[in-house]
């Protein structure tokens, strides 16, 4: 009988785990994690720009096609987080008070690691900026009319009835605007991270949408249409 409990008693302690072999399992655990970690960080990087990107195009092109579609102008303002909030915006809404179509007020956010910004190293010459607009030096520039000529730096768009972008909102319902037509483009980066950045151009004849990547050749940079 005490033979029989003294083997029952070795074979339940032989079923644990020992501290150092728990300790190591942990140690284990912890190291691929942190190894999963580190191999994901640029990916989710590249995730967050990306999806600023086609947060902003989207933005854009619903307030065009709202603006068409419901016979009102519709502005789309930029902005870049302003206290409390850590949140870059774009805000889309109706010209016309009470507006009651398929979207009144709107604000999109984009990912917090992601500012519009214009980094130092991008472009600067009429013939190497994304569709012309600017220096390169402007992060949210809007205002320029046509062939680049205007004023540049502003935040604010507005898409009327017959598709266009320009400087002021429609007043009625024949698609047409009284100011004049407003192109322009605004950048996107992480802020340190030349290679991160993104362009978007609007073309106020049309309201033509273009996007821009930033590629690097040769120790030069250049913007590539996507």
């Amino acid at each position: 009988m005490l033979m029989r409990s003294l083997n029952k008693n070795a074979r339940h302690q032989a079923s644990g785990f020992s501290l150092i072999e728990v300790l190591t399992v942990v140690a284990i655990t912890i190291l691929l994690v942190a190894i999963t970690s580190v191999s994901l960080t640029p990916l989710l990087r590249q995730q967050h720009i990306t999806e600023a990107y086609n947060t902003t195009m989207a933005a854009m092109r619903l307030a065009r096609d709202n603006a068409v579609g419901q016979r009102t102008s519709y502005s789309v303002t930029f902005a870049n987080p302003v206290a409390p909030s850590p949140y870059p915006t774009i805000t889309v809404t109706p010209m016309v008070a009470g507006f009651q179509g398929d979207l009144n007020t709107y604000i999109y956010q984009l990912p917090t690691d992601v500012s519009f910004l214009a980094l130092p190293g991008l472009p600067t010459t009429s013939t190497t900026v994304p569709d012309g607009y600017g220096s390169g030096a402007t992060a949210i520039d809007f205002g320029w009319t046509i062939n680049g000529v205007g004023t540049g730096g502003q935040a604010t768009i507005y898409f009327c009835p017959d598709g266009s972008s320009q400087r002021s909102p429609a007043t009625n319902n024949d698609g047409s605007c009284p100011g004049t037509w407003d192109g322009g483009v605004v950048y996107m980066a992480r802020p340190g991270d030349l290679m991160s950045s993104r362009a978007i151009t609007l073309w106020g004849g049309t309201g033509r949408i273009r996007g821009w990547r930033l590629y690097g050749t040769g120790g030069n940079y250049q913007w590539q249409r996507q």
